[in-house]
Formats: C-alpha cells, structure tokens, sequence
C-alpha cells in the first residue's frame, strides 16, 4: 500500500533536498600566464598584468604575487598590491628564479630562489633578510629545483624539489630533518617522473603532495606512509594533467589545479574539488588553453574560510 506524505511534509522534504544539493561556489586568486580573481559567478573581476607562480591574499586586502622571470625582473619578483592597486617591491629575484613566496603571519614572507646557489630565505616586510640557508637540491637544472616552500607552524619548512622526487623537511638552520619520496611504485628509474610541486602540512601531521607530470595526488601520514592516492582512475576523465597547485580547505576537501589541463583540451576543468571518498563536488571550467599553476580560494558559497590558509 503506497503512503503519500501530506503536502506540509513533501515541501519541507523538497527543501532539505535543495539545500543539500546547493551548487558550491568559491571565490579565488588564480596564478599563472594570466593572474586573476574569479567571482563566485565564474567570471574575472581582478586582473593583474603579469604572469605569476604563487600568490596570496593577505589580511589587509592586499595581493602577494611571486612574479615569473621577465625583461622588468630578470631573477622574478614579490611584489604586493595594496587594495588601491598600488604595487610595491618585497623582494627582487638575485639568481634565475623565484618559484615561491608565503606570508608567514608574522610580518615577514619565506621565499625560494632557484640558480647555481639554490636557497630560502625569510625576508621582512621591508625586504630585509632574516634568514637564509642553502637548499639540498639539485643544481643543473635551475628550474626543476624546488617549488612551492612553505613555512610550519613549529617553524620548520617544506621544500619540494622536482628532479630530487622528495619533499624536504629542514629546520630553521637549513638541516634537512627528513624526506618524503614522491616516486611511484615500481619506478626506481623515475620514468613516470612524479615531481612533487606542492606539500601541505595538515590534519595531525599528514602532508598532502601534488605530483606533477606524473598526474598523481598523495597524501602522506605522519609517520611519512602514503595512505590516500588520487588518479586520473578516480576521476569522471583525465582531470590530472601536470596537478601544480593544491589547497586543503577547512572541511578536509581538496582543490587542485591541472595546468596542462586547457592544452588538449580547453573544456577540461582547470580547477577541481575532491572530498576524501574522491567524490568531484565542484569544478571550474573556462574554455582556455592558458593553465592555472597555483591558486587560493577565498571564500565558499559567499563565507570567507576560517583557520590557516593550506596551499
């Protein structure tokens, strides 16, 4: 005997099931050939003209940019655009590149400069070194040495370096506490080439890595096991074409960008967002072939996220 909910009932049903298939919406700086801020409507409403790595939105409004070498900067730039559009110089390149630059909170910004001498330095707001060591990377390569560095909560730092196939831990003078080996199984001789671009430290001690080119995310626990892999296996399509950037969002879901994505293929999504069950809840798609090399959401169906920004 079929039971019909009265009519109360069914409206207040149809609700639930609305706001639990609410469509997600992010607001978010993108960094690459072309550097932009995306609306919640999926259109531009900043642009910058410059090509960038890495990039931040800080408390004040202001923009962190990591330029890419160009005939103005020669070794890359940081620079900061306040909300008034007007740029200032944190720190000029000295060697081939700069590859990343993250506030660190404390009025100061940690940054990797690739060359003959690859390092990272902490700099201060007034672009005054206050610390530095070298990197344990490789040097024949300068561009495939290191990508995006960032700074821990317990002062140490994470270093990916590409043609080494590790994420580096270091301390604060430059010792190399440990290493996390991106390789994938089976391939000794790295013919698969999985570079790990960006390392986030998050939930009790795991670290998430994107491994570019070889089209793999991984996530390390704290004893330093892979215990959670994404592939193109896991996904609606070949979604992870060279995945550079990454970021943790505060519900645990994660944000990848495919810069290669726009090659091949201009409708392939250049951003995509993942829940741990590997489930695609949202994605951004715009027709070009012009990649997306990192990013930072801002905010989720119109909410600015809470806690540390994990990119």
């Amino acid at each position: 005997m079929m039971h019909r909910l009265p009519l109360t009932a069914l409206l207040l049903c149809l609700l639930v099931q609305g706001a639990v298939a609410q469509e997600i919406t992010h607001r978010f700086l993108a960094c690459g050939q072309q550097t932009y801020i995306v609306n919640t409507d999926g259109k531009p409403d900043w642009t910058w003209p410059a090509a960038t790595r890495d990039g931040y939105m800080l408390d004040d409004g202001s923009i962190l940019l990591t330029l890419s070498k160009s005939k103005r900067y020669s070794g890359g730039a940081v620079i900061k655009i306040s909300p008034a559009g007007e740029e200032s110089l944190i720190w000029q390149g000295t060697q081939s590149e700069i590859n990343s630059a993250q506030p660190t909170g404390d009025d100061s910004y940690v940054i990797t400069e690739a060359g003959d001498d690859p390092r990272l330095l902490e700099v201060s707001a007034a672009g005054k070194i206050v610390r530095e060591f070298p990197l344990a990377c490789q040097k024949t390569n300068h561009h495939m040495q290191t990508r995006m560095a960032r700074k821990l909560s317990d002062g140490t730092y994470l270093a990916p370096h590409l043609l080494d196939f590790a994420v580096f831990h270091y301390d604060q003078d430059g010792k190399v506490l440990g290493k996390l080996d991106t390789t994938a199984p089976g391939d000794a001789d790295h013919k698969i080439q999985t570079w790990p671009f960006t390392a986030i430290r998050h939930a009790d001690g795991h670290t998430l890595v994107c491994c570019t080119h070889g089209n793999r995310v991984v996530d390390f626990d704290a004893s330093g096991k892979i215990v959670w892999t994404l592939t193109n296996n896991d996904l609606p399509g070949d979604w992870l074409q060279d995945p550079c950037g990454a970021q943790v969002l505060p519900n645990g879901n994660v944000v990848i960008t495919s810069y290669a994505a726009g090659r091949a293929d201009p409708h392939a999504p250049k951003l995509f967002e993942v829940t741990r069950e590997k489930k695609v809840v949202w994605q951004y798609v715009d027709g070009q072939k012009v990649g997306i090399h990192h990013f930072q959401i801002f905010t989720t169906n119109g909410e600015k996220l809470d806690g540390p920004v994990l990119k």
